[in-house]
C-alpha cells in the first residue's frame, strides 16, 4: 500500500513532523528563529514583497487584455465544468472567507485609530482606513492569486503537464521540474500553503471563540481555540473525504448563501445610506490612487514605513503563500475558461464584492465610532464585528449567522487546503489518496495549534513572510515562463 505514494508525499510530510515536533519540544526556540528571521526579511527585502504585489498585476492585466486573452485554459472545445454562480462561489469560499468576516469591521476601525501616515481618529483617517484595506483585498491580492492559477490550468489543462508548481517552470528549466530543483519548488509550496492557511484556521478559532464568548460567556482562552480547531480538524477530514465536487461544492454555496445573507441584513439593519456613501467616495479615491498606494513605503518616517512593513507588506506575503493553494485550488475549477474570462473573473468580480464588504462592514464600524462616539476601535480584531452587533437590531440573530459562516468557511478553506496538499503531494493527481489528504489535515492542524500556542498570531504571520520569500522568486520565474509559452503559442497559430 505505502508503494502507491510519492516519494514528493514522504519527503514532505516528514519536514511536517519535523516542524511539529520541533514546536513541542523546544517552543521557544521556535518563535525567536521565526522571529529574528522574520524581522531581518522584512528590513532587507520589504520591497521585493511590494514590487512583486504590482507586478503580478501589471502582468495580469496584459495578459487579459493583450492577443493572449483568446487562449483557452484547456483544448479548444473543453466546456466549463462548473456553472458561473458556483464557480464564483467556490471563488470566495478558497480565497477570503474567514478573513471577510475577521478583518471586516476590525481592519478599517485599526486603520482610523493607527492610521498608515497623518493623524488618527479623524476624518481623514476613517476614509484612508478604508481605501488602504480595499488596498489589501483588491486587484493587487486577487492578481497574485491569478497568476498563479492561470499558469496552473494553462499547463494542466492545456499542456498535459502535472498540476505542479515544479511544472510551471518547465519553458524555463525544462526536464529539471522533474529532479531535485522541482522538488525543491514544490516542498516551498506545500509549506507556504500550510503557514497561509494555519493563519485563517488560527483567526478563524479566535473569532469562533469570541462569538461563543459572546453568544453562551464561554470564556476566551487557547484551550477553547484548541477544541474549536479539534473540531473543525474532524469536520473538514470528513468533507475532505466526500470528494471535490460534493463536501466543498456544497460548502461553497451554503458559505455563499449565508454571506448573502449576512451583508443585507447588516446593510438594512445599519446607517445604509451613510455606509453607501462612504464607500463610494472611498473606492474613488482608492482607485484614483492605486499605483501610489501599491508601491509605498515611508524611508524618511521610522513608524510610518513600520505600518506598511506591518500590514501591507503582510499582506502581500500572506496571498503570496496564499497561492500555491488557492491558485491550484481556481485552476482546478477553471477548465474551459479563456484567458481573458479568467482574469476578468477573478480579478475583477472578486475585488468589487470584497471592497463592497469592506464598505459596508468597516463602514458601518466608523459610523459608529465617528459619529455616535462608541469605542469600536478600541476592540480586539477577532471581537470587533461582535461588539458593532451589539449596536444593531437583531444582534444575537447576526451574531448567531455569523458564528455558522465563520465556522463553514473554516471548514471549507482547510478542506480545499488538504485536497490541494494532496495534490501537490500526489504528483498533481485531482483525486489524490483519502490517506494523503487525511495526513495533511492533520498536519495542517497541528501546525496551526502549535504557532497559535507559541507565538500566536504574529508566530503565523512570521511564518508566512519567511516562506513567501522563496515562492514570491519562483512565481516570478514562472510569469516569466509563461510569457514565453503564450508567445509560442500565438506564433504556432499563426504559422497553422
Amino acid at each position: 500500500m505505502l508503494r502507491k505514494f510519492t516519494s514528493m508525499f514522504w519527503i514532505s510530510i516528514s519536514i511536517g513532523i519535523v516542524f511539529v515536533l520541533w514546536g513541542v519540544i523546544f517552543p521557544e526556540n521556535l518563535v525567536a528563529v521565526m522571529t529574528d528571521l522574520q524581522a531581518v526579511l522584512l528590513d532587507k527585502f520589504g520591497w521585493f514583497y511590494q514590487f512583486s504585489a504590482t507586478f503580478f498585476f501589471v502582468v495580469a492585466l496584459f495578459f487579459a487584455f493583450s492577443k493572449y486573452g483568446k487562449i483557452k485554459l484547456g483544448k479548444d472545445d473543453d466546456k466549463p465544468d462548473y456553472s458561473t454562480p458556483t464557480w464564483f462561489a467556490m471563488l470566495f469560499s478558497a480565497g477570503m472567507g474567514i478573513g471577510l468576516l475577521f478583518y471586516g469591521v476590525s481592519e478599517p476601525v485599526s486603520h482610523y485609530a493607527s492610521p498608515p501616515f497623518g493623524k488618527g481618529n479623524s476624518i481623514e483617517s476613517a476614509k484612508v482606513g478604508l481605501r488602504y484595506t480595499y488596498l489589501h483585498w483588491g486587484f493587487h491580492a486577487w492578481a497574485i492569486y491569478a497568476v498563479v492559477a492561470l499558469a496552473l490550468a494553462y499547463y494542466k489543462f492545456r499542456k498535459g503537464l502535472p498540476g505542479l508548481m515544479s511544472a510551471t517552470l518547465y519553458p524555463v528549466i525544462g526536464d529539471r521540474t522533474k529532479g531535485p530543483i522541482g522538488y525543491i519548488v514544490d516542498i516551498i509550496a506545500v509549506f507556504a500553503t500550510i503557514f497561509g492557511v494555519a493563519i485563517s484556521l488560527g483567526i478563524g478559532a479566535q473569532q469562533i471563540n469570541s462569538g461563543l464568548n459572546y453568544l453562551l460567556n464561554i470564556p476566551v482562552s487557547f484551550t477553547i481555540q484548541l477544541i474549536i480547531m479539534g473540531i473543525a480538524t474532524i469536520l473538514f477530514i470528513t468533507s475532505a473525504a466526500s470528494g471535490l465536487s460534493k463536501g466543498i461544492k456544497y460548502l461553497s454555496n451554503v458559505n455563499m448563501l449565508l454571506a448573502v445573507v449576512l451583508f443585507f441584513s447588516f446593510l438594512l439593519l445599519g446607517p445604509a445610506q451613510f455606509v453607501l456613501e462612504l464607500f463610494l467616495t472611498t473606492f474613488g479615491s482608492y482607485l484614483q490612487k492605486l499605483p501610489s498606494m501599491g508601491l509605498r513605503f515611508s524611508p524618511f518616517n521610522k513608524e510610518d514605513n513600520q505600518w506598511v512593513k506591518d500590514w501591507t507588506i503582510f499582506y502581500w506575503a500572506w496571498w503570496i503563500s496564499w497561492t500555491p493553494f488557492v491558485g491550484t485550488f481556481i485552476a482546478r475549477v477553471s477548465k474551459g475558461r479563456t484567458v481573458r474570462e479568467f482574469i476578468v473573473a477573478v480579478i475583477i468580480v472578486p475585488t468589487l464584492v470584497c471592497s463592497l464588504w469592506f464598505g459596508v462592514f468597516g463602514g458601518t464600524g466608523l459610523y459608529f465610532d465617528v459619529i455616535k462616539g462608541v469605542d469600536v476601535a478600541g476592540q480586539s480584531l477577532e471581537t470587533a464585528l461582535f461588539y458593532v452587533y451589539d449596536q444593531m437590531p437583531l444582534s444575537a440573530l447576526l451574531s448567531v449567522i455569523s458564528l455558522f459562516l465563520i465556522i463553514t468557511f473554516f471548514v471549507t478553506s482547510a478542506d480545499s487546503a488538504t485536497f490541494v496538499l494532496g495534490m501537490q503531494t500526489s504528483n498533481g493527481s485531482l483525486n489524490p489518496p483519502f490517506f494523503v489528504k487525511f495526513s495533511w489535515g492533520i498536519i495542517l492542524a497541528a501546525i496551526a495549534a502549535i504557532l497559535m500556542g507559541t507565538g500566536g498570531i504574529s508566530g503565523l504571520q512570521a511564518a508566512t513572510i519567511i516562506t513567501a520569500l522563496p515562492l514570491g522568486v519562483i512565481l516570478l520565474v514562472m510569469t516569466y515562463g509563461m510569457l514565453l509559452s503564450f508567445q509560442k503559442e500565438i506564433n504556432g497559430a499563426k504559422n497553422k
